[in-house]
């Protein structure tokens, strides 16, 4: 059976390290990753850009790279954002024997216990989880986490078609070391910033002229 991987985060702005972690996604798990833009992360301050305008650079950023989409399921609901719901309407969707992945990053996934009922993640999907420069897993995860996680951990992309559910998969392949703070900080204070997007992102930012001041931009813009 085909796997279903998704990639949330909130794009903020979408940069080459995103593309990165779904380039390589798509290379070793054989599979179109879809990217998952949140319309109202719980965990974090508000975004920089408005959610519609997350979503626009990511079409943008997308397109041409073979393997690549955007899911724009979370824009539309009006509640906030948690992963639980969207795996939830992912199952509604797709059923209970679907293998389906959640692909993060290597610090995001550190933070799990932080996440709404996060022990039911596991039960709802697979983790492929990017580890970055600087953040190894191996001797870093909270103790709780780490129970968790027993058992579940594999080095084969096949080992998540062969279940709905349950598995963690570290990707380790190089990544690109952009940073969405590190982009938005350098957009504010004018220093350089468009090679850690690509270049349609980078164009689509400089004429909306989104994270100049650090506020909130007009949507309508």
């Amino acid at each position: 059976m085909n796997l279903l991987v998704f990639y949330g985060g909130t794009f903020d702005p979408v940069h080459e390290g995103h593309l990165s972690i779904a380039r390589a996604a798509h290379v070793a798990l054989r599979e179109t990753i879809a990217l998952v833009p949140a319309a109202d992360p719980p965990h974090r301050p508000s975004p920089g850009a408005s959610a519609p305008q997350r979503a626009d650079m990511l079409d943008l950023a997308v397109a041409g790279e073979p393997g690549l989409c955007v899911d724009r399921r979370e824009l539309a609901r009006d509640a906030a954002s948690y992963t639980i719901d969207t795996l939830h309407d992912l199952r509604l969707q797709h059923g209970r024997e679907q293998p389906i992945a959640w692909l993060l990053g290597a610090d995001s996934f550190r933070g799990l216990p932080e996440w709404k009922r996060w022990r039911e993640l596991l039960d709802c999907c697979h983790f492929v989880v990017a580890d970055r420069a600087g953040s190894p897993l191996d001797d870093r995860l909270a103790p709780g986490l780490a129970d968790a996680l027993r058992g579940r951990w594999t080095h084969r992309p096949d080992d998540l078609k062969e279940s709905p559910a349950g598995r963690v998969l570290r990707l380790e392949q190089p990544l690109h070391p952009a940073s969405a703070t590190a982009i938005r900080r350098a957009i504010a204070r004018g220093l350089s910033w468009r090679e850690d997007v690509p270049p349609a992102v980078a164009d689509y930012i400089q004429r909306h002229r989104l994270y100049r001041d650090g506020s909130t931009p007009d949507p309508s813009l």
